[in-house]
């Protein structure tokens, strides 16, 4: 909406000649341009009632198709050849134990099912198994071929992998069963032909267990002899080796040298102790240091006699206080701790010697265990290598008699197992000549032709409808093109290929035809709410002049123009209709005018606007201004030009209306666009382009032109679901109005 201080007050009301129709304001002389604010784009949703919609509006195609394509299969499938199909069960016991004796009778089954059954299906479609069946019974070669694929020669033939196309195994889910079935026009032969194929699958897996067998004895009698020579040889060596060593067990010597060589070491490690030990304790008497002699083995001795000295020592220092030295008491004294200092000086002295003689000695130990101790050591390592040489040469023996021995019992198993037929596959159910035919099913093929091609016949019918591109759904445009769809004009067969005239005045029709008929009453009442849907819109500022355009050429802009002009001139209102087509002009010829003065007339100046309108008596409130002679000259002036009528116009008429050329690929709409106050795109409805449309209003956007809103022309009432009240049109008019000639 435009802004109220933008506007300029509107004068009081007029009214017409009469004073009886209350004219429309004038115009309002400033428009301030409209700004688009693009909408946030919204996700285009189709709701299932125009899918119902599709559906009714194709229903006759659909069923026609249906019919079709039913009939056509219930009659293929009448002349089609009868196709018998016969099976036979063969049964797996997967418990069976594949051998008589060895480790395979005792063998349990493993728990690979589905691949062991995928395998037999397999084996059973193999060329081994099915060509002693194509052979017996002359099944034709070209059905050992795949469909489509060159015809070989016969050398060839021969030679080919024999597939038949016409035999179906499957098995059961769950079970151990696989149905071997045939297909044939004979019933006879098809029976016989899966017995046959489960005959020669029992008898192919029998043969091919006894070739395993057959052939796994006489590899290993192949290696009989080799196997014995090596055996012979390995014995022979273990016993020289023996007899060489001059021992029965190599293995008991290790075992002693070894406990003898553990005993050593720990002997040589308590030696290696005590001599370190020894040693401390000689270095330290070797210092003269008492501490170091008390700590001996003979320090208790040492101390007590220690302690003697020093009483002796006491008591001579007391005595030579009291008595001289000539005095016996002192003579004695000092003869008892001189003999006292000897006696200790010489037990130091032995303990000394005694240390060293004990350190001598472990030193001595010591380097004899150790030399024990190398020794052993030598011989174990040299005993050593030689065990370890001869378990391999015992083992290898062993292994070779081993080998033998169970070579020797494997091949007497082979030879038994060989000649026993398992029993773990077996024909559980003999195929028996089929009673009715597989194929052709009529009623199935029926079925499935009617729900193929309804589903066909109905996504076609819905693609259809996507694929449309076209203008001709109400909300679509709303929603896709952003704009409001002012009203929908029918489509009327009578105009088909000519253009219809004004009316004579005679009648109340806008326009005149040899026979009235129910769609042009429709047209009549849908030209009289398109002009209300424009013209109250916005009552405080209803549009004086509006532009009727199209995005291309013959979609109805130039009769439109003209009913709404004559419907609004019909209320009493002045209304001037200007054709500003001057490429291509229409007006006067609907009307019956000359058209040698007109639009282009006045843009070269040759005369004024005002004397080139035409009356007419039929609708005298209804004045046109034609397109005069074309001029390519004269419309790059229609621009200006249209201002400046518009503009002196508004004060003798309530509305002005200009049919002007398509808007896309002329440059004149443009500008008389932005000089309008309203814009109304006419559209052809099924035929019109989305995207023309769409290019339309976004260059009139761009202008900042008032677009008033789109109407669709030639709408029928099978476009869409939201037409269904064109019917109503045509029944009410029917039943009240009678066709009458004018």
């Amino acid at each position: 909406m435009p802004d109220q201080k933008e506007l300029r007050a509107l004068p009081a009301p007029e009214t017409n000649g009469n004073n009886s129709v209350p004219l429309i304001p004038e115009r309002i002389a400033v428009y301030p341009s409209y700004s688009y604010a693009e909408p946030e784009p919204e996700e285009a949703s189709v709701p299932l009632s125009h899918y119902l919609w599709i559906l009714r509006h194709h229903k006759w195609r659909i069923l026609a198709f249906i019919v079709v394509c039913v009939a056509s299969t219930v009659v293929v499938s009448s002349r089609l050849t009868p196709i018998y199909e016969s099976t036979a069960t063969i049964d797996i016991d997967r418990q069976a134990p594949p051998a008589v004796i060895g480790q395979d009778a005792s063998r349990m089954a493993p728990s690979d099912a589905d691949q062991f059954l995928a395998t037999q299906i397999k084996t059973i479609q193999s060329d081994s198994v099915l060509r002693p069946v194509a052979l017996r019974y002359k099944i034709p070669i070209a059905e050992t071929t795949l469909p489509g694929e060159p015809k070989l020669p016969t050398a060839r033939l021969q030679n080919a992998p024999v597939t038949l196309k016409k035999l179906r195994v499957v098995r059961p889910p769950n079970t151990y069963l696989l149905l071997i079935s045939y297909r044939s026009p004979d019933p006879d032969l098809a029976a016989n032909v899966a017995n046959s194929v489960a005959d020669s699958y029992i008898q192919h897996t029998y043969d091919i267990r006894f070739r395993a067998s057959a052939g796994l004895s006489a590899f290993m009698e192949k290696q009989m002899e080799e196997l014995k020579a090596q055996m012979e040889r390995s014995s022979a060596a273990l016993a020289q080796f023996e007899k060489d060593l001059s021992v029965i067990d190599p293995e008991e010597k290790t075992s002693i040298l070894s406990s003898r060589l553990l005993q050593l070491n720990t002997e040589f490690t308590n030696a290696q102790s005590d001599r370190v030990r020894r040693e401390a304790a000689f270095n330290s008497v070797k210092t003269g240091s008492m501490e170091a002699a008390q700590a001996s083995t003979q320090g208790d001795q040492l101390r007590k006699l220690a302690d003697r000295v020093d009483e002796a020592r006491e008591k001579f220092a007391v005595i030579m206080t009291q008595y001289g030295a000539n005095h016996p008491e002192y003579k004695k004294a000092s003869s008892q701790l001189t003999e006292l200092e000897r006696q200790f000086d010489a037990l130091k002295t032995n303990i000394v010697q005694r240390v060293s003689l004990e350190y001598q000695e472990a030193v001595n130990r010591e380097a004899m265990l150790k030399t024990a101790v190398a020794d052993t050591k030598v011989e174990f390592d040299r005993l050593n290598a030689r065990s370890f040489e001869y378990k391999a040469l015992k083992q290898e023996a062993e292994s070779d008699k081993g080998l033998y021995e169970e070579l020797t019992r494997k091949i007497k198993e082979a030879g038994i197992n060989s000649s026993f037929q398992n029993s773990s596959i077996r024909l559980s159910d003999s195929a028996r000549p089929a009673v009715k035919p597989v194929f052709p099913d009529t009623s199935l093929n029926a079925i499935l032709a009617f729900l193929f091609s309804t589903l066909l016949a109905v996504g076609a019918a819905v693609l259809s409808d996507v694929l449309d591109n076209t203008v001709r759904d109400p909300e679509q445009i709303q929603k896709g093109l952003k704009t409001e769809v002012l009203g929908s004009l029918p489509v009327v067969k009578q105009w088909r290929g000519r253009l219809p005239l004004a009316s004579n005045g005679t009648s109340k029709a806008l326009v005149q035809s040899r026979r009235r008929s129910s769609q042009a009453n429709a047209f009549d009442e849908a030209i009289r709410t398109l002009r209300d849907s424009i013209l109250l819109s916005d009552l405080a500022h209803r549009p004086r002049s509006l532009l009727l355009t199209s995005a291309t050429p013959r979609e109805g802009k130039t009769t439109s123009s003209v009913h709404l002009a004559i419907a609004h001139s019909l209320q009493g209102r002045k209304t001037l209709l200007i054709d500003a087509d001057l490429r291509r002009p229409g007006i006067h010829g609907r009307f019956g005018l000359p058209n040698d003065r007109g639009v282009s007339t006045v843009a070269y100046g040759e005369a004024n606007w005002r004397d080139v309108v035409q009356k007419l008596e039929a609708f005298p409130d209804l004045d046109i201004l034609s397109a005069g002679p074309a001029s390519r000259r004269a419309a790059d002036r229609l621009g200006t030009l249209i201002k400046q009528i518009l503009t002196e116009a508004e004060k003798d008429y309530d509305l002005v209306i200009v049919d002007s050329p398509p808007l896309l690929g002329f440059a004149e709409p443009l500008q008389m666009a932005a000089v309008v106050d309203g814009v109304v795109v006419i559209t052809l409805a099924g035929q019109t382009n989305r995207n023309a449309v769409g290019s339309v209003l976004s260059s009139l956007k761009r202008l900042k032109a008032n677009v008033i809103g789109v109407a669709l022309n030639e709408v029928r009432q099978d476009m869409s679901d939201r037409y269904y009240y064109y019917g109503y049109y045509g029944k009410y008019y029917s039943k009240y109005y009678k066709p009458t000639k004018e």
